[in-house]
């Protein structure tokens, strides 16, 4: 019997569809060949981002690497882990770029040295800030540190002479009782009058710059404009409505997870949300997990740093906060920017803060020193335990190395992971932004180490004359009113300053739910 023959043009289709399954994978290789031997089809990561990415750069110039006395922190590594961007450099505000609005300044008090003040100083550079006014004393205020400083486009140094003190004790803030609480204490009550009086000098000095807002931060503490259209802190204040007069920043704190951090702006990338940016049952459920047996949620404060538009009858109001006489400011909070603060990142900040204050090692005594209990039980353990004792205290109370109870708080949004900072310093270190910027400021140096220079210092001070401050008789010496040297016993229901506060605690979550 006959076989049935094939459907007609069957084997033809067969044919057809397997010469196409053969040429359709040769056809592609050879497309993707081509467009990779013509330098297309490949994302190449250096070509991802225009020259003028960030709101503070220039175009890219290729930078020197000298050598330098500063620390590693400061030196470029052979591999470079933030591409994008070579060869970086950072115009005077003359440049068009540094001339949009609004104009943006950074005040600052510190003795800190250049493997920590280059780079909080650039980062900001980047992300658009263009002045810069650093009140210095210690380390910042030496030739080698204070010369480069000069040198940068933008930087205003100023030392803290005793022509300096001799002004601030006859300023407004001085002489009115919101500040009097923290007068004649030690250590961070000492600092916190002088950070007041500083951004009291410093409002004037940033107006005569032209600057539209002012924000007061330390230099252990990043601006992380969360929500701008660009990482812009310029773009995000741009955005403010006109009324506004005050803008939060609620912070975050870093959570370091080993004990040998060096640098920790780019060795630091996980950080614990503030109250202010958590779902209330979220911030007290996980309460005692996030607290790991500390005296509060955060190691030290938690209400923030704010920014104020710069304008009349503008005074601080403590180191956190800005006020006004002549009104009650308009003042709102983020929902999205923050001040990442890196706080005890370091081993050697335990014994760092010990031996800068001169307190006794008793839970009495720290009390003139310390406003948050943190800081006094650290201080304590570090002026009374050994060495192998405070590592292991470090580690107990301020490492995070269960890496299990981390995921956990990453996945609730306690913690969270914030890389831009830590690419953004590494990418102007591995550049040769920090060691460049140390060489140009050597004949500064040089000058002021000469023999030939005298008094360098007060020349930088800005002069009672220029200031809108309310000068009153000098019947009592400021030399008597120097901080410290009076034993003066202040009701603490004085205080009105904003201080730096803990986060709320347990004992608010009863009257979270009542509300």
């Amino acid at each position: 019997m006959p076989l049935a023959p094939a459907p007609p043009g069957g084997g033809a289709a067969w044919r057809r569809l397997l010469l196409l399954l053969t040429v359709l994978p040769l056809t592609l290789a050879a497309l993707a060949f081509v467009l990779q031997w013509r330098g297309g089809g490949v994302d190449d990561p250096t070509a991802r981002w225009p020259p003028h990415a960030f709101p503070g750069m220039a175009e890219p110039v290729r930078l020197s690497l000298p050598s330098s006395d500063c620390s590693d922190v400061l030196a470029g590594s052979s591999g470079p882990s933030f591409p994008y961007l070579r060869g970086w450099s950072f115009p005077s505000d003359s440049v068009a770029g540094l001339g949009l609005q609004p104009k943006v300044c950074v005040q600052t008090s510190t003795s800190a040295g250049l493997e920590q003040i280059l780079p909080w100083l650039f980062y900001h550079k980047v992300i658009g800030v263009a002045q810069f006014l650093l009140f210095v004393e210690g380390r910042a205020a030496k030739p080698n540190v204070a010369g480069v400083l000069e040198s940068i486009p933008g930087v205003k140094v100023v030392y803290r002479t005793k022509d300096l003190e001799d002004q601030q004790a006859r300023s407004r803030i001085w002489n009115e009782t919101w500040l009097s609480s923290f007068f004649y204490k030690p250590c961070n009550y000492e600092l916190f009058v002088k950070q007041s009086l500083n951004m009291e000098m410093a409002i004037v000095m940033a107006r005569d710059h032209g600057m539209d807002w002012i924000i007061h931060l330390d230099t252990d503490e990043l601006l992380y404009p969360g929500g701008a259209a660009e990482y812009s802190v310029r773009r995000l204040l741009s955005e403010v409505p006109h009324d506004v007069d005050m803008v939060i920043f609620p912070n975050y704190e870093s959570s370091v997870e080993r004990d040998n951090i060096k640098d920790p702006f780019s060795e630091v990338s996980m950080f614990k949300k503030n109250y202010d940016h958590l779902p209330k049952d979220t911030y007290f459920g996980m309460y005692k997990e996030a607290t790991r047996g500390n005296p509060n949620y955060f190691l030290t404060y938690g209400n923030g740093k704010s920014a104020a538009r710069i304008q009349d009858h503008l005074r601080p109001n403590g180191a956190h906060r800005w006020h006004n006489y002549a009104k009650s400011p308009n003042e709102i909070k983020l929902e999205e920017a923050a001040v990442l603060h890196y706080t005890y990142t370091k081993f050697s900040d335990l014994t760092s803060r010990r031996d800068r204050c001169g307190c006794k090692p008793t839970k009495e005594d720290v009390k003139r020193c310390f406003m948050l209990d943190f800081d006094r039980a650290a201080f304590i353990i570090a002026s009374t335990a050994s060495e192998e004792e405070m590592l292991r205290w470090y580690n107990e109370r301020v490492v995070w190395n269960d890496k299990q109870m981390n995921l956990k708080l990453l996945r609730k949004g306690v913690l969270t992971r914030i890389y831009t900072p830590m690419a953004i310093v590494q990418g102007l270190r591995e550049s040769g932004v920090f060691t460049s910027v140390i060489a140009a400021g050597q004949p500064a140096v040089n000058e002021k180490l000469s023999p030939k220079k005298t008094d360098a210092q007060s020349q930088n001070v800005t002069r009672l004359g220029n200031l809108p401050i309310k000068l009153r008789a000098s019947d009592s010496k400021a030399s008597a009113r120097k901080i410290l040297q009076a034993e003066l016993v202040f009701n603490d229901t004085d205080v009105t300053a904003v201080p730096p506060m803990s986060p709320p605690g347990l004992d608010d979550e009863h009257r979270h739910h009542s509300e």
